[in-house]
């Protein structure tokens, strides 16, 4: 609306700057300015900032925690979800997926041998007294095996022996999770280590290790099973998988505990039921029973109380950008996928849509070229983001019609000047 107002805008000014009716014409160039204006602020007024409040009619004794579906990554519950925190063995699923990465990339394989240094023996192994692998000192062990140690037996010697065997050092692979969390999105974590024992560099947000999780499960299909293993043997000592749910009868089939002084008692874990698989992330629990206990609860309120509602089709257009120096003045938008969101049953709360990007968008713009974001919002929560793209090609316009767009720019940014002086 507001760039076919300053269009029209442009138009008058340019047919009237002189002659016997210019200072009226004049007059009607500025009404149509102070309209852009005003539209401008009102839609500045309705934007929208991200969730925060807490799901009525459920409370966890979790300080941090969130529940999503791992399919779309709809929001179904979360506290205090921003938060950071210390990980305590929850930063595994980032060590993990550190490792599963160089595997898919081609520069390690499962039958790669890592040493088991003294460092690596001495801080996580036997004479630690943490979770262990119980490798013994310089023994060469297979990446197969040492992914079992970090997973089912959440060894912390397995995860020194894969940080040196990849990285040289535990600093320098504690370096690379980091920025591995900033390729997937994950911008408020931080990993000091690869055991995620206390260090003041180690901290994460609930929402964005339920996010590393989501791509855990849908990037490694190959490896993801290892986290629903029941236990696993080595040197001759047998141990049961630390996660609580997966004898529970509940679907629990993966992924991860942990537990600092810092951190509390944590876990992250995944449920499949009826073809919906549900992602819990919950930290700082006072006992081990607390964290078991709270993780069920989430897990069970989720799958007895959504169900899933369709927004839009696969390959609908679900809007349009603004386009700048193209043929066209837009171009619609469409996902990856069917969109669709998991809502409370026999829910009365609003559901809205609105499509986030930063435009207008410089053409040409190139089918499938990531665009913006559907921000999805029930009632006052932001519960889905799907990215979108552009469903079509446009090319850059005629030298007219990226003057015209030249000129409303300009008055645009006036009119932003205008508004950052109120």
């Amino acid at each position: 609306m507001i760039r076919r107002l300053l269009r029209q805008a442009a138009g008058l000014f340019a047919r009237h700057r002189t002659g016997r009716h210019g200072a009226a014409r004049l007059a009607l160039v500025a009404g149509v300015l102070l309209l852009a204006l005003a539209a401008g602020a009102l839609a500045a007024n309705n934007s929208v900032t991200g969730q925060k409040k807490e799901e009525g009619g459920f409370q966890t004794a979790a300080p941090t925690a969130i529940l999503i579906d791992a399919e779309t990554g709809t929001v179904l519950y979360e506290k205090a979800a921003d938060t950071p925190t210390a990980p305590s063995s929850l930063a595994k699923l980032m060590t993990a997926e550190v490792v599963f990465n160089e595997i898919v990339a081609g520069r390690l394989t499962l039958d790669q041998e890592f040493m088991v240094s003294e460092d690596a023996w001495r801080r996580g192994g036997a004479p630690s007294h943490t979770s262990s692998m119980f490798a013994p000192i310089h023994s060469k062990v297979r990446v197969e095996d040492l992914l079992r140690g970090l997973i089912i037996q959440s060894g912390n010697d397995a995860a020194i022996a894969l940080a040196e065997g990849i990285a040289g050092n535990e600093r320098n692979f504690a370096t690379q999770m980091t920025k591995r969390a900033r390729e997937l999105g994950l911008t408020r974590s931080t990993f000091g280590n690869a055991t995620g024992l206390s260090d003041p560099a180690n901290a994460v947000t609930m929402r964005e290790l339920a996010r590393l999780a989501q791509h855990i499960i849908k990037t490694y299909p190959q490896f993801f099973p290892i986290y629903g293993e029941r236990e696993f043997t080595w040197n001759k000592i047998r141990q049961l998988n630390r996660n609580p749910l997966l004898p529970l009868n509940i679907g629990a089939d993966g992924m991860k505990t942990g537990f600092t002084a810092e951190g509390g008692y944590g876990l992250v874990g995944t449920a499949l039921q009826n073809g919906l698989r549900l992602i819990v992330a919950i930290n700082g629990l006072k006992t081990a029973k607390e964290r078991a206990d709270e993780g069920k609860r989430l897990l069970d309120w989720g799958f007895s109380g959504f169900e899933a509602r369709p927004l839009f089709a696969e390959g609908q257009a679900i809007g349009d950008a603004k386009v700048y120096g193209g043929d066209r003045g837009s171009v619609p938008l469409v996902a990856d996928r069917a969109v669709s969101v998991l809502v409370p049953k026999n829910t009365t709360d609003r559901i809205s849509a609105r499509i986030v990007y930063t435009g207008p968008v410089p053409a040409p713009v190139q089918q499938g070229q990531a665009i913006g974001r559907l921000r999805v919002i029930r009632g006052e929560n932001v519960t889905l983001e799907v990215p979108l793209k552009a469903a079509e090609a446009v090319e850059r316009g005629t030298l007219p019609q990226r003057a015209i767009d030249v000129v409303t720019e300009l008055f645009i940014g006036l009119v932003r000047a205008g508004v950052a002086r109120i």
